[in-house]
């Protein structure tokens, strides 16, 4: 068993994924690819002045797979089903189980429906300030969650905000992910030093 998965590998699942696995949870990301952002040019994401879309998931996607994301590319989720134990994903190659789930599936929101989540009159799954679900230990993030306001900015915020609160749960008090320039001396030589 895994202790987080993530279903999307666009800006809000790849965000989600990053954040839990860089903290220390067992992370599995289901990404098919079928993210807006190869039709995206990005000038309004802050830090970046200029980058295709096509550049910004590759380097998303080494970003997560850096800090040892399972990633399984080109796997399509077909079903998931909850039980007392957490969540139970299968995809056309494989099958994992979690106690914590994040769906960040765009504007495709069939699994948050089979799940049994809430929606708002908008249509969108309803969720609270840490993008948990009406389903106990399941989030949803970026368009599934919001009419219209289809941003990478934004998603992968969302993205993030479930991730820490999920460690929150996990940790204890408010968990906060902030690295000082000393400790990206250390994380830059560890993954240096992992893939030697």
């Amino acid at each position: 068993m895994t202790d987080v998965i993530v279903v999307g590998g666009g800006p809000a699942g790849l965000s989600a994924a990053l954040f839990a696995s860089k903290n220390g949870l067992d992370t599995v990301c289901f990404d098919t690819d079928g993210t807006w952002m190869h039709k995206a040019h990005l000038f309004n994401y802050l830090g970046v002045g200029s980058i295709g879309g096509d550049s910004f998931m590759t380097t998303a996607r080494q970003q997560a797979d850096d800090f040892g994301v399972d990633r399984r590319q080109g796997e399509e989720v077909t079903g998931v089903d909850q039980s007392d134990d957490g969540f139970t994903v299968t995809s056309e190659g494989s099958e994992a189980s979690a106690p914590y789930l994040v769906l960040a599936t765009g504007a495709n929101r069939d699994l948050a429906e089979s799940l049994g989540c809430d929606f708002t009159d908008e249509d969108v799954v309803e969720v609270d300030v840490t993008m948990e679900t009406s389903v106990e230990n399941a989030y949803a993030t970026g368009a599934m969650v919001r009419a219209e306001e289809w941003q990478a900015v934004i998603s992968a915020g969302d993205g993030a905000a479930a991730a820490l609160n999920i460690l929150t749960k996990e940790k204890g008090d408010h968990f906060h992910d902030f690295d000082t320039p000393g400790d990206a001396d250390e994380m830059f030589g560890e993954m240096r030093d992992s893939s030697e």
